[in-house]
């Protein structure tokens, strides 16, 4: 198993990466485009300004900053749907045919990328929902919370929505499967197959603390799409957004290759760090049936990891 990061633009990348290299993509892009760029994450740092909401310290406790994705205006908006379209086209021919795309969204733009998406060629499969109760939302009117305590501008975020895609194929399920390794999801457990509702909680401190990124999701969550990802346990996985690391980290842990993409050089750099720590990291997986560490059983393979030059 083997974990390879690149610091690019993922347009640029995916252009001239080869076809049918990947079996399983799992992201979680930047989904107003603004809030990843260099100006806003230098704001972030600094703690003041952009795009990104800097929540008050409640009782000592500093909560993670979220950004303000209804200040996009519709030109934003618009151009949103044309990266995701045209990223959408790049990836397709990465993928073996069968090959599945895992993507987060939210509530509020996820009708938005998964008709790019759909545009761009992949098949919807499903919504995947992850249960997690976020900070997200429920806001009282700002500048006058005093006055109206019993209202809020939007519910509170509970849930993320997760769009599932395959690359399309010709023929049967068992003859792609057959052919490309590819197509179908590994069940749970031999009882049961992966059901689309998960309940997470919120990032451990731990994960945070080894790996600091706004958007970080927690390693139950993404060892379990890693997982079901991968039919036969064989191939290698995708993340075109990796930030810090943490599919890489969760594909580490299962025993998969991975590329990762991050445009960003200061996460590239916590991520080649982050990995094997995260990795290493023991987490419950109950209704799984994952192979013991030490038991030396191996119930996949593992294709050998091309070479890209793109920024290397």
């Amino acid at each position: 198993m083997a974990f390879q990061m690149y610091q690019a633009d993922c347009l640029q990348w995916l252009a001239n990466c080869p076809p049918h290299t990947f079996h399983a993509v799992i992201t979680d892009p930047p989904y107003g485009l603004r809030e990843y760029t260099a100006p806003e994450i230098d704001k972030l740092r600094n703690g003041k300004g952009g795009v990104w909401r800097i929540p008050p310290k409640i009782g000592g406790s500093q909560r993670a900053p979220l950004p303000r994705f209804t200040v996009l205006t519709p030109q934003e908006v618009e151009r949103m749907h044309d990266f995701f379209l045209e990223w959408g086209r790049r990836l397709l021919p990465t993928l073996v045919p069968g090959g599945h795309l895992f993507i987060a969204a939210t509530t509020r733009w996820s009708h938005l990328v998964f008709h790019a998406l759909e545009q761009a060629g992949f098949e919807k499969r499903t919504v995947i929902v992850r249960l997690v109760r976020t900070l997200r939302g429920g806001y009282r009117p700002k500048g006058a919370e005093s006055e109206f305590p019993d209202v809020s501008s939007m519910p509170r975020s509970c849930w993320e929505p997760w769009g599932l895609f395959r690359r399309p194929f010709t023929g049967t399920l068992a003859d792609n499967l057959r052919r490309w390794q590819a197509g179908g999801l590994r069940r749970s457990s031999a009882q049961s197959p992966f059901c689309d509702v998960v309940e997470s909680g919120r990032t451990p401190r731990r994960e945070r603390a080894i790996a600091p990124h706004p958007s970080l999701k927690p390693q139950a969550f993404l060892r379990r799409l890693v997982w079901i990802s991968l039919p036969l346990g064989v191939g290698t996985i995708l993340d075109p957004f990796a930030g810090s690391g943490s599919t890489l980290a969760a594909a580490e842990a299962l025993g998969y290759d991975s590329v990762g993409i991050e445009i960003d050089p200061e996460y590239v750099e916590i991520a080649r760090r982050a990995v094997p720590q995260l990795a290493a990291l023991s987490v419950e997986m109950p209704g799984f049936d994952l192979p013991e560490p030490d038991n030396g059983r191996r119930p996949y393979t593992t294709l050998p990891l091309f070479r890209q030059t793109v920024n290397a």
